[in-house]
């Protein structure tokens, strides 16, 4: 596995390999890597000739009071992981070089970063966009893969794409699950024991108002349902939504839109925080 940590590098070698012909595939992330990343980068060896992965803990997407400075690192088991996984080379950028002194440009995807959680996490989406768009053209990859864990992070780094013309396609993959159900995610290890369990509250309710959308129940039936299963549970400390909306436009679905939904998808998700981490899930269901 080939490690590259400058910018100028990795845009020399993605060059090469376009002047080769080799299609790129690019799984971006934070590191703290677990099963989800390598699902990412297991679609992205197998669908493309070079797999390129970046680690990269990205300020701009942490607001003040986050935690940037706690989040979970482990560079040296990312990287044993990835070569196992057969990454053809890890891009690992400073952030001085990321964001030099004087950088003063930033990317914002209007209405769809101020929903869901850019509500409770102003900027954070400028920030996503932003690195995303960055580092779209240091590695210039063919196709780039993305969880559904972090949905609405999808569906705006796509939008994104089409509207600033990357030729890129976004692979959005599967959300990958604990044994219990609790979605895989690096902010999980913030978990105690005690937590850990009451957090399997998030995949139960989903799972049942999923089950409840085929009975035929209510939209606002299941949105009260939804929060009052999670505010049940002990060591939930704030539950900053819950509900069912349109999976591409992120807006909440009222009983009156019922007719106009049948036969298309809609979006399960939930945003809650326990006393030592923010946790998000989702479900798409079909109508």
């Amino acid at each position: 596995m080939e490690i590259i940590k400058d910018i100028k590098g990795m845009q020399q070698r993605a060059k090469a390999l376009f002047r080769e012909g080799k299609t790129i595939g690019f799984v971006p992330t934070m590191g703290a890597l677990h099963e989800g990343h390598l699902s990412l980068v297991s679609r992205s060896v197998k669908e493309n000739d070079i797999t390129v992965v970046s680690i990269f803990v990205n300020p701009t997407q942490f607001g003040p009071s986050e935690d940037l400075d706690r989040y979970p690192r482990d560079i040296e088991g990312d990287m044993k992981k990835l070569q196992a996984a057969g990454v053809d080379i890890l891009f690992l950028p400073d952030v001085n070089d990321v964001y030099p002194e004087g950088y003063r440009t930033y990317v914002t995807v209007e209405e769809l970063s101020t929903k869901l959680c850019g509500e409770f996490r102003p900027g954070h989406f400028r920030g996503v966009a932003t690195v995303v768009t960055k580092l779209f053209n240091i590695v210039r990859p063919d196709r780039a893969y993305f969880g559904q864990k972090d949905y609405q992070q999808s569906v705006i780094i796509r939008r994104m794409t089409e509207d600033l013309n990357f030729d890129i396609q976004i692979v959005v993959c599967p959300t990958v699950r604990e044994d219990d159900g609790l979605a895989m995610s690096s902010r999980n290890l913030y978990l105690s024991s005690e937590e850990r369990k009451a957090a399997t509250v998030i995949y139960k309710t989903l799972s049942e108002a999923k089950k409840r959308l085929a009975r035929g129940e209510s939209f606002r039936k299941i949105k009260e349902f939804m929060q009052e299963s999670i505010l049940s549970v002990p060591y939930v400390k704030q539950l900053q939504y819950a509900s069912v909306y349109h999976p591409e436009t992120l807006d909440d679905i009222t009983d009156e839109d019922v007719n106009i939904y049948k036969g298309k998808k809609v979006l399960l998700a939930v945003a809650v925080v326990m006393d030592s981490a923010r946790l998000i899930d989702n479900m798409l269901v079909d109508l």
